[in-house]
């Protein structure tokens, strides 16, 4: 199982290049760092991890800028998106950052992808909060086929794209691991199958639950659940916990650390490596 730090990085954080040199000296395999891109100030939709909102999410970095950084800065270190609000973006765009960011880590980027809970801010962009999922999907197949096709086209409900050709394309094949962070209800798990190279589980909690379930309709899918990616994000480090996780076949698992300056940073991310030691 491989071990991973997140956190909100912002412009009063810890630089994302120093940031990534210590979590690959630590012993950790990845660093994901999460999007918003803005959030309005007459927001009414409550946050789904408590009020009030930390102002963290009003500062936070753009990923792909901050994980080019981290993955300039380190050798081995996995870097992703988590999770990236695709249906914030432009496909087209995100698709050759996507592809950018990979060719440039010699393929070590993981693509989290989440369908957002502030209404407010998916209507600054012109999404509105019931059609999210559909918007990602679709988004999500013209990226693939800009990532695996040499003359690409698409055509949606809501977008589409005429023969065209993007370069570069991404060194991992077909493209970077795709990973959903939902649920775990019915529609969730419909969702993973049908659309996910893997699941980022928030906390973990009811994952033992809940993973039969998944891997069941994997299978009556066709389709292979040990090349079905399972990463609990989010997770305060604790070796008993970590080891339920790898017991249970999860392939990562994500510790959360404080968003800071370094004094901030460092004490936690050493605890959450002295944890990692332990089971390595």
């Amino acid at each position: 199982m491989r071990y991973g730090v997140t956190l909100m990085l912002t412009d009063r954080s810890m630089r994302p290049d120093e940031l990534a040199r210590e979590v690959e000296a630590h012993g950790f395999d990845s660093l994901y760092l999460p999007e918003h891109t803005h959030i309005p100030t007459a927001r009414a939709t409550p946050a789904p991890m408590g009020e009030p909102l930390p102002e963290s999410y009003q500062r936070l970095l753009d990923p792909f800028v901050a994980l080019t950084a981290a993955a300039a800065a380190t050798s081995r270190l996995r870097v992703g998106t988590g999770v990236c609000l695709v249906a914030e973006r432009d496909p087209i765009v995100t698709a050759k950052e996507v592809a950018s960011v990979d060719l440039l880590s010699d393929g070590r980027f993981v693509f989290g992808v989440g369908f957002g809970w502030n209404r407010e801010e998916l209507a600054h962009h012109g999404v509105a909060y019931e059609d999210r999922r559909a918007v990602v999907l679709e988004r999500l197949a013209l990226m693939r086929a800009l990532w695996t096709q040499d003359e690409a086209s698409f055509d949606g409900e809501r977008i589409s794209l005429e023969p065209s050709w993007q370069w570069p394309k991404p060194v991992q094949s077909p493209h970077p691991p795709v990973l959903f962070g939902v649920g775990a209800g019915e529609r969730s798990v419909r969702l993973l199958v049908e659309h996910a190279d893997g699941w980022i589980p928030i906390g973990g909690r009811g994952l033992t639950d809940a993973l039969p379930r998944v891997r069941g309709a994997l299978e009556e899918a066709g389709r292979d659940p040990s090349s079905f990616d399972v990463v609990p994000f989010g997770s305060t480090p604790d070796v008993a916990k970590f080891d339920h996780f790898r017991d249970i076949g999860c392939t990562e698992v994500v510790t959360n650390l404080p968003s800071g300056v370094r004094d901030e940073i460092m004490p936690a991310l050493a605890a959450a490596a002295e944890v990692v030691g332990a089971l390595r």
